[in-house]
């Protein structure tokens, strides 16, 4: 690490228009007062002019002016520091925007003018052959024709040289053109770009974007010029001490992320560095990575999953049958979603891998090769391997040999090979075209580069890079921007990282993870609300309960759905009702612009009745019209309470309990910004919104002067300053070597717990009720026990003390008390506050 300052806990907060520098560093007191250890910023570098959230980088050599620029920024190190914080930094290193106007950028507006020749042309990936030596811009509202002749392009001056205007765009002209001499549309001929209609980017852009996002350029870090100078301003922040960890924005767009990380290592001096990177299933983070370990959405599945009654599942499924009229096939949608991006939102990066795969392999059939590349796109179950074009194993067999489809499998089950042929089997399955067996080999062997003697060595290298590259964004954009939009179980569970075809995770399955992650990625970052996540953590706990209570949910949907009949159209179909009444129960009290602005965006996302591009406005304006209706119903209203009140106990014991959980389970927890209270937000921007710290801040101080809690609020409150505390006071604990994971055996069901440290007297024990419905049904705990190392434990959260060894769970959380415990060894002193 860069400085003394031990990274035990981070505060996540979204720098904007609404939150500056210095409106930052008025916050540090009461963040150090709540126990954090460092701020955790948003993107600081310059951004596109309003940027509201900083990943839109025009600027890498200065900070950003609308937050405070370089003074700004010393000011909060400076806050900061006098409270003893210090601050991780959120690093966009895959991209950049393209402003309007783009003279914003220096790079871009040398590129335009300059094409293949400027210096700035290596910082991009742009396939110039694409579009005969330009690069499309396709920001005209028409065909370039249209446009001329409505006059909408007008020549112009900027800063005394000539530049072409098309209303808030300004563009360069290329140093040898002369626009005194030649009509408009002539000397746009000339130009290194060539001007385009917005619909021309889906099919023909030839630079690589951030997902579907044109407005985002790729950025080739790979290259050590373009490295050196995107990274030196932030380098410099890290070895003067400004900064003292990193937080990486999607790594899997990066050419080649592990050379990546060792670079930034070296160049930074070996900061704390998460990574964005999002983990499937049993998929475990590559070892090799100079990396402390992901920004936490594998513990998120697994902290909300043991909170999930697994038993809910197949009636929450029926319910959703009844309602839909049909049984959802999760694989299925998922399939069909692929194959939609694929096929159209990302044609134009498709076509560019095909025309790779024809020089690369001319002999192979591009019909079938197209095949063969949808079918791996589309089966891939992963966001991407890690193939380095540099260490390419031997090739298994030459261009002209086909492999035996009937031999056995020369890869072994962690070979990138394997995964692919895998993925091309299942993607064949799911589009309906099985690519040819022979063909799908060749083209994992290309993937791989372990063919050799290809047409064309470049070429090869070429398509392994991209190839992986983008698999990210058919998997991001078809699964959780679109089948996570449609799949309405219980859409709690679809969340970034998440598994929505699973209800659930055993406690047995949590231990293990834990444990894995003390053992390997002690210092990985832990999360259960990011300003990328669908729903907040209390979104989500309230969801959660659905899985707990079934039936009584059946009963209090079917009674919901004769309550809207007044508002409900023929457009307003059964798949987004049902998403917005989960929307509701797990949000309320919610007041209709926040609904509408939520609904028209899930709607879009989803693409069935309305898409972001050529949507229904007709449909739109009826699911604003049934959104206004649900939102201000008094009866409507009152239904919504009933169900809160029914379910109060099971939410306030998820709520507190994952929680708990997620801040004292190994790795390093971030608090996104305003969830140390119960905060009920949704998907961007609803999850920006400014939080009011200086109320929190004086409610804790409130609290911790002896004012009981009244709310659930208040208890979380309590409970994240309590768990806070207590790391930043045994830091060793839980962060250094003696911050061991053990999990303590518990009778029955109704209880996740375990043990942080090495067995000494700092040691800190943690317990928290699980599936409290059905404990409620039982009746209490009955004789259920935890058992806890020798001595006597003291609760933080003031149940008082119990002795070690079998403890009764009616002691150690007693009824009326907080779902959840902190023990520590009653000899140990209190947590400073």
């Amino acid at each position: 690490m860069s400085t003394d300052r031990r990274i035990v806990s981070t505060y996540r907060l979204q720098l904007g228009p609404d939150l500056t520098f210095d409106e930052a560093a008025a916050q540090v007191a009461g963040l150090a007062d709540l126990g954090v250890s460092h701020l955790y910023l948003s993107p600081i570098l310059q951004a596109s002019q309003g940027s509201t959230h900083g990943y839109d980088v025009v600027d890498h050599s200065r900070l950003a002016d609308g937050l405070g620029g370089a003074a700004g920024f010393r000011r909060l190190v400076a806050a900061a520091h006098g409270v003893g914080l210090g601050l991780v930094v959120d690093l966009v290193p895959n991209h950049m925007a393209t402003p309007v106007p783009v003279s914003q950028s220096g790079p871009l507006w040398s590129l335009l003018r300059q094409g293949p020749a400027s210096p700035y042309a290596r910082w991009f990936d742009i396939d110039w052959a694409a579009q005969n030596g330009k690069v499309l811009w396709p920001v005209l509202g028409a065909p370039l024709e249209k446009v001329l002749a409505a006059g909408e392009l007008t020549l112009d001056r900027l800063d005394g040289g000539r530049v072409v205007r098309y209303f808030e765009h300004v563009l360069p002209l290329s140093p040898d053109s002369d626009p005194d001499r030649m009509p408009l549309g002539s000397l746009l001929e000339q130009q290194h770009y060539r001007l385009a209609s917005w619909r021309e980017a889906g099919t023909a852009l030839n630079y690589r974007r951030f997902f579907d996002v044109t407005s985002l350029i790729g950025v080739r870090v790979e290259d050590r010029e373009v490295f050196e100078a995107t990274h030196r301003l932030i380098a410099d922040a890290l070895r003067s001490g400004q900064v003292d960890g990193l937080r990486i924005d999607h790594p899997d767009g990066l050419a080649d992320p592990r050379a990546y990380l060792d670079d930034l290592a070296a160049a930074a001096g070996a900061p704390w560095t998460v990574v964005e990177k999002i983990l499937e299933g049993d998929e475990q983070l590559p070892a090799s990575w100079a990396c402390a370990g992901t920004t936490g959405y594998d513990a998120l599945l697994r902290v909300g999953g043991i909170f999930h009654d697994p038993e809910g599942a197949e009636p929450l499924a029926a319910l959703s049958e009844e309602l839909l009229g049909q049984r959802q096939d999760l694989e299925a949608m998922t399939g069909a979603a692929k194959v939609h991006i694929v096929e159209r939102v990302l044609a134009a990066e498709v076509d560019r891998l095909l025309r790779l795969i024809g020089r690369a392999l001319p002999h192979l059939d591009l019909v079938q090769a197209r095949r063969a590349l949808v079918a791996l796109l589309v089966g891939m179950d992963r966001y991407r391997v890690y193939v380095r074009p540099d260490e390419q194993p031997d090739a298994l067999h030459a261009p002209d040999e086909t492999p035996d489809p009937g031999g056995a499998d020369p890869a072994s089950e962690s070979d990138d090979a394997a995964i692919l042929h895998r993925a091309g089997l299942r993607g064949g399955g799911l589009t309906g075209e099985g690519p040819d067996e022979a063909v799908l080999e060749a083209v994992v062997d290309l993937a791989v580069g372990r063919i050799r003697g290809v047409a064309d060595v470049a070429a090869q290298g070429d398509f392994v890079v991209r190839f992986q590259q983008t698999c990210g964004p058919v998997m991001a954009k078809g699964v959780e921007d679109t089948t996570f939009y449609r799949f309405v179980r219980l859409v709690g569970l679809n969340e970034v990282g998440g598994d929505p075809g699973r209800v659930g995770v055993g406690v047995g399955e949590f231990h293990s993870f834990a444990g894995r992650l003390a053992r390997d990625w002690p210092l990985t970052m832990t999360t259960l609300s990011t300003h990328d996540t669908k729903r907040s953590e209390d979104v989500r706990a309230r969801l959660a309960v659905l899985a707990e209570r079934p039936g009584a949910w059946a009963d209090w949907v079917r009674r919901a759905w004769r309550l809207a009949g007044s508002y409900r159209t023929q457009q307003v179909d059964a798949l987004t009702e049902y998403l917005l009444w989960q929307t509701l129960v797990g949000t309320w009290p919610i007041d209709p612009d926040r609904l509408t602005a939520y609904a028209i965006k899930a709607a879009r996302e989803a693409k069935l009745h309305t898409a972001w591009v050529d949507g229904d406005p007709s449909y739109e304006e009826d699911l604003a019209q049934f959104c206004a209706g649900l939102a201000t119903d008094r009866a409507v209203a009152d239904h919504v309470a009933d169900w809160l009140a029914l379910t109060a106990a099971e939410a306030r014991a998820v709520t507190l309990g994952q929680k708990v959980v997620q801040l004292l389970m190994p790795g390093v927890p971030d608090v996104y910004q305003g969830t140390e209270v119960v905060d009920l937000s949704l998907v961007d921007p609803d999850n920006r919104r400014r939080v009011d710290h200086a109320g929190r801040a004086h409610r804790l101080g409130e609290l911790a002067a002896g004012d009981p809690p009244r709310t659930l609020a208040d208890e979380k409150l309590l409970v994240t300053a309590a768990a806070l505390r207590l790391r930043r006071e045994r830091p060793d604990v839980f962060v250094g070597a003696a911050g061991g994971y053990a999990p303590l055996a518990v009778s029955g069901e109704h209880a996740v717990a375990f043990r942080r440290g090495d067995g000494g007297v700092d040691d800190v024990c943690v317990v928290a009720t699980r599936l409290a419905g059905r404990l409620g049904d039982r009746g209490g705990w009955g004789d259920d026990t935890v058992v806890l190392p020798p001595g006597r434990w003291r609760d933080l959260l003031g149940h008082g003390s119990v002795p070690g060894g079998g403890a009764r769970l009616a002691d150690v959380l007693p009824l009326g008390g907080l779902p959840v415990a902190i023990l520590v060894r009653d000899d140990v002193g209190g947590i400073s506050r």
